[in-house]
């Protein structure tokens, strides 16, 4: 797979967006949608916490705990790897996975400026063809990426059912 920095990546959203909504580290546009609020392009966390229109992201955070082992992971490797995830606002398993995810960069202090969270449509394509690019099928989409390349991915739940899991898994090992 063709490598590719995480600073080009946000750098080309940011610059080569039409009309997208920028503040701070973001920028995005909002697709319409009927049924939710569709955002398309770097989003972050806050984001996220702040638009009433994504209660789902406050009410996730409430529940669970992350997962022990992926704690100690991404504790122990966090200097050594970088985090690109492809997600839609619209999407239940994002709904449900992008809590967790964020529950464990909470718990294992895994700085959030090393994760880019790009947002997708309903058709699963994101701004300047980054879906093409890291061939993303499926969100949410967690890469694993080290020094731009990726290591290694979890689609969705992963192949397990348990994604922090997985994650640390890839983590482990580098």
């Amino acid at each position: 797979m063709k490598q590719f920095s995480l600073f080009a990546i946000l750098a080309a959203l940011l610059f080569a967006c039409a009309g997208p909504k920028k503040t701070g580290t973001t920028a995005y546009q909002v697709i319409s949608d009927t049924e939710t609020k569709v955002l398309k392009g770097v989003l972050s966390r806050a984001v996220l916490e702040n638009d009433t229109a994504f209660g789902w992201f406050k009410e996730g955070m409430r529940f669970g705990s992350a997962d022990a082992y992926a704690v100690e992971q991404f504790q122990k490797n966090k200097a050594k790897f970088s985090i690109l995830v492809f997600a839609g606002t619209w999407c239940h398993d994002s709904q449900n996975l992008l809590p967790k995810f964020y529950r464990l960069l909470d718990k294992s202090g895994y700085p959030e400026k090393k994760v880019t969270l790009v947002g997708m449509d309903r058709a699963k394509t994101a701004l300047n063809d980054l879906h093409i690019k890291w061939k993303i099928t499926n969100v949410p989409t967690f890469l694993i990426l080290v020094k731009g390349k990726e290591t290694g991915r979890v689609v969705e739940y992963g192949t397990s059912g348990n994604m922090e899991h997985e994650l640390a898994e890839i983590v482990s090992r580098l």
